[in-house]
């Protein structure tokens, strides 16, 4: 494979990534795409999910606010 054809695969790999998938389409149709992320990255920083009461907390207002929890059957415990 050439330098080029080794490019042109990278290219179109990242065209296919880029592309929501059928989790980035469930996450997005919450309407707490944006708390979701700073979630996980808050707990891919810190890797200790108490250290992410906060963002976590921001979540679960979102998942609320939008009536998730009833769409999804979801308990608030």
């Amino acid at each position: 494979m050439s330098k080029d054809d080794k490019a042109s695969a990278a290219a179109a790999q990242l065209l296919i990534d880029d592309e929501p998938d059928d989790w980035d389409k469930r996450i997005f149709s919450t309407g707490c795409a944006d708390e979701n992320t700073k979630l996980t990255d808050c707990y891919y920083e810190k890797k200790d999910w108490r250290a992410c009461k906060q963002e976590m907390e921001t979540f679960r207002q979102c998942w609320q606010r939008h009536g998730n929890d009833k769409r999804t059957d979801s308990k608030n415990v």
